[in-house]
Order: C-alpha cells, then structure tokens, then sequence
C-alpha cells in the first residue's frame, strides 16, 4: 500500500474501542486517524486524504447516519458502518445512504482489518482482470474500470466503490443473470452471509441512478430465484 491508500479514519465516540482498532490496524500497516463526534468526523473526511472511513452509527452531537449522508453528498469515498446486533433498519439506511458495508459490533480487530482490506481492494482496482484499456460498453451503458467512472447515455453516473463493481459484475454477464452469492464474492469480495440485505440494498439504488430502456422498462431485471440480469438492448 502506497501512503494514501493505507489512510483509514476512524470515527466512532468508544474511546476504548478506537483505541484497540488503532493498535491493531497499525501493526497491520495502515495510518490511522480518530475521531470521536460526527461533525470532527466529516471535516476529516472532507480533506480526501483517507483512503477509507469507519463510521459508527450511534455517536453524539451527530450520528452516524446523519454524518454519512453529509460526507457522501461531497465524497465518493468508500465507507464502512459499524452498526450495534440487531439494528437492521440503521444497516439498510445506511446502505442506501451510500455506505459501501457494514461490520455489525462487536467484531474482532481481525475481522475489520479484513473487510477494510476487501473494500480497499475494490477500490483501487476492478474485481475482474483489467488487461484490457476498452471500456465495457452495454447498450448505453459505458464503463470504464480501469479509471473507476461510468456513463449512462453520455451522462456521468455518481456511484459508489460497491456499486460500480457491482454494475461491472452485471455488465460483463449481460444479458445473463447473476446470483446473488456471485455479486457478494465479486462485488462485496465475501460470501453471501445469511439474511444479508446488501446486494438488494446497492441494486435498488443502481436502478434509480441507470436509465431505463427504449420502452419503459428498468435495465436491470430481478430473474426469480436466480439473481439479478442486466438487459443487453
């Protein structure tokens, strides 16, 4: 990791937490910065010097949620959410606030190092081999992987880490539907947990932002019981 993509910000009020995130991600190679408050958090986040920010939901003076939503309306930067057991609703606001994943407390050091390291490796690259310069073009969808950027009839689509790699995913099996277990291993780079509402979560907002086909209809298709398709037309 080169010096900006190992910057992770750290933004949560349990100070004994923080500090045992710290520790641990520091001897795992990463720059961490701390932050205990919502609004400390989003001047941070703003700077675009962090890679990535780990938000907790529950925190004074502004919550998590609340904080998410002001840093994604000026950053595309990936977020993680630390949401308590149990709080699915903050889990799937927070997703379609534009949270790129959660990590559901209380989790182990080891396991946030390896979820950071799986969204950082999307991030910087694209889930498929990118030996190829040529965008992936699909009807009037274009993308190009390699530079992280999309377009949908000419028109640049504001999207998330998860959501491009999700969309790439689809694009490079269009016409052909993709599980969902498919989209958690190479979007999310994990498995399908059970009950996880994610891929759902990232897919309907995807249909919001993508434009629909020559007669009306959403490009991106639910295929009952197998997964998700996006129309070649």
């Amino acid at each position: 990791m080169n010096a900006v993509t190992s910057k992770v910000l750290l933004i949560d009020d349990d100070v004994e937490l923080v500090g045992m995130f710290q520790e641990y991600l520091e001897q795992e190679g990463f720059e961490v910065k701390t932050v205990h408050d919502g609004e400390a958090g989003t001047a941070c986040a703003l700077t675009g010097q962090y890679a990535i920010a780990i938000l907790d939901v529950m925190m004074p003076r502004m919550n998590g949620l609340e904080t998410l939503r002001r840093i994604r309306a000026a950053s595309r930067m990936p977020i993680l959410m630390l949401t308590g057991r149990g709080d699915d609703t903050d889990r799937i606001v927070g997703l379609e606030l534009g949270a790129d994943d959660y990590v559901t407390k209380p989790c182990t050091p080891r396991e946030l190092t390896a979820r950071i390291r799986a969204i950082l490796r999307r991030t910087q690259g694209s889930p498929m081999d990118q030996l190829a310069s040529a965008p992936l073009v699909v009807g009037q969808l274009t993308m190009w992987p390699e530079q992280r950027r999309a377009t949908w009839a000419g028109t640049t689509l504001e999207l998330t880490s998860t959501e491009f790699n999700l969309l790439e995913v689809l694009a490079r099996n269009a016409g052909k539907p993709v599980s969902k277990n498919t989209l958690s291993e190479q979007g999310l780079g994990r498995p399908l947990a059970r009950f996880d509402r994610n891929i759902d979560v990232h897919l309907s907002s995807l249909r919001h932002k993508l434009g629909t086909l020559a007669d009306g209809r959403s490009c991106l298709q639910t295929v009952y019981r197998m997964g998700y398709q996006l129309i070649r037309d």
